[in-house]
């Protein structure tokens, strides 16, 4: 792999001085460079990425029942409102915002009064068992003592209000999760003294489209249970049972490896990371939640189940793999785990991955990419437009995988796209996933509309 500034230099003037490290090229073989990533966005880039509060939002907001306050100007609570596929089997308080909409004299004189004031109103009338309160940046600049209000809330009224430590200039997206996770430890330390039982935590799962209770149906067909999902439709009472269980598994690993490892060092909980995204990762990840319990049982099953499942999908893949085959993809998601999955769902497909990049990926997760895509792939951390649609057009790509924020740019370019991120209503994991994520590629990516706009882009 080589550095970009090297392998597209005829154009070098696209890419930012301070980007080039963060943009390689694979060459033959892996050179073990590495790819500087896990940091702050370039200024001026205009990243992709989102902000603390929207980080630690997004990780906290599928829990069903509890009360999300937002201590900080309207908009932040309109921006994260509503906005995952997130699905409950029970309460939907989780689709309601809640915001101290803060003013300017509130920023003036402090807003702790008001903040105070929000927290007992909903207390008084919703009666709640959990509420997190998110710092957002103007708080971080006045100083409101979030944490202390939160505790005082909490000693008063006898439940759980818990601090986000979250204005959005404090880092990136990646810091959010981190300060999601330990409001969540803060949630289950009290409960960390339960005896261990038999079944496994999901962490990294938002049940998109109800793709937890995809999971959780495999998992019980191999005999295995699911003590608490964290957080995709989850609620208190089911949170803190999270302690009791032997093995954490991890989803989203950008999201909740932080999670995971505090558990393991503090609970003795121990984890790995998994992915149920196309048929190889989903089958290899039930043997391997086997094999971490010890259950020899439940590893025959999954083999056996897994062998069924892909016996089952082959002669649909192959009337569709003959409209996909030597097709290009472009991938640009949120974390590295998924784009490794998505990268092998489009080689069984017979296509190639020309670009690929990830929000939050850290160098390991990179490294895999490198070693199983093929010559002159792009490989982006962090990317902004302007870099995404200079090399999908380079490697001509026919699709894109991405999320809300890509959409446009990739039909401006005339280019079809594949809604791979929150907002989606459809289940893209496991067999079920790979059925639909293999009809959408089709139909976005050989519909007759690309041919009249790309001539006319």
């Amino acid at each position: 792999m080589e550095n970009v500034r090297e392998s597209t230099n005829n154009n070098s003037a696209e890419v930012l001085e301070a980007r080039k490290d963060s943009i390689l090229q694979k060459q033959d073989g892996c050179s073990g460079n590495g790819l500087q990533c896990d940091g702050n966005s370039v200024s001026g880039a205009v990243s992709q990425r989102a902000c603390v509060y929207c980080g630690a939002r997004v990780v906290l907001n599928p829990i069903t029942d509890a009360f999300h306050i937002v201590h900080g100007p309207i908009g932040c609570a309109s921006y994260t409102w509503d906005i995952r596929g997130s699905l409950s089997s029970g309460d939907d308080l989780y689709r309601n915002s809640f915001s101290t909409d803060l003013q300017e004299q509130d920023i003036i004189f402090g807003g702790e009064k008001r903040l105070t004031n929000a927290i007992e109103e909903v207390i008084e009338k919703h009666h709640p068992k959990l509420i997190f309160v998110y710092a957002t940046c103007i708080v971080g600049v006045i100083g409101d003592d979030v944490a202390a209000v939160c505790r005082t809330m909490s000693e008063k009224y006898g439940i759980r209000v818990l601090a986000v430590k979250s204005p959005g200039f404090s880092g990136n997206k990646s810091v959010g999760y981190k300060m999601a996770c330990n409001a969540l430890m803060e949630l289950l330390l009290p409960h960390k003294q339960e005896v261990k039982g038999k079944g496994i935590n999901i962490l990294g799962d938002f049940n998109l489209a109800g793709e937890i209770w995809i999971v959780k149906d495999y998992l019980n067909k191999i005999g295995i249970s699911v003590v608490s999902t964290i957080t995709g439709d989850s609620n208190y009472e089911t949170l803190i049972k999270a302690p009791s269980a032997m093995l954490n598994v991890v989803q989203c690993a950008g999201s909740s490896t932080y999670l995971a490892s505090r558990m393991e060092e503090e609970m003795g909980i121990p984890y790995i990371k998994i992915s149920f995204y196309g048929i190889e990762d989903t089958i290899n990840s039930l043997i391997r939640i086997a094999e971490a319990l010890k259950d020899e049982e439940a590893k025959k099953k999954a083999i056996a189940f897994g062998e069924t499942e892909k016996a089952r999908l082959q002669d649909f893949l192959s009337i569709y793999r003959k409209n996909l085959e030597g097709k290009k993809a472009a991938i640009y998601v949120g974390g590295g785990f998924k784009a490794i999955s998505l990268i092998r769902q489009f080689k069984s497909l017979g296509m190639d991955t020309v670009v690929v990049g990830t929000q939050t990926g850290k160098k390991d997760d990179y490294e895999i990419i490198e070693s199983i895509v093929n010559k002159d792939t792009i490989i982006l951390d962090d990317a902004n437009p302007a870099e995404l649609e200079r090399f999908m057009k380079e490697k001509g790509a026919d699709i894109l995988v991405g999320g809300v924020k890509e959409r446009p740019l990739a039909y401006k370019l005339g280019i079809a796209f594949c809604d791979h991120n929150h907002e989606r209503k459809h289940p893209l994991c496991g067999f079920d996933g790979v059925v639909n994520f293999t009809k959408e590629i089709n139909l976005s990516m050989n519909n007759p509309v690309w041919k009249h706009i790309k001539n006319a882009v």
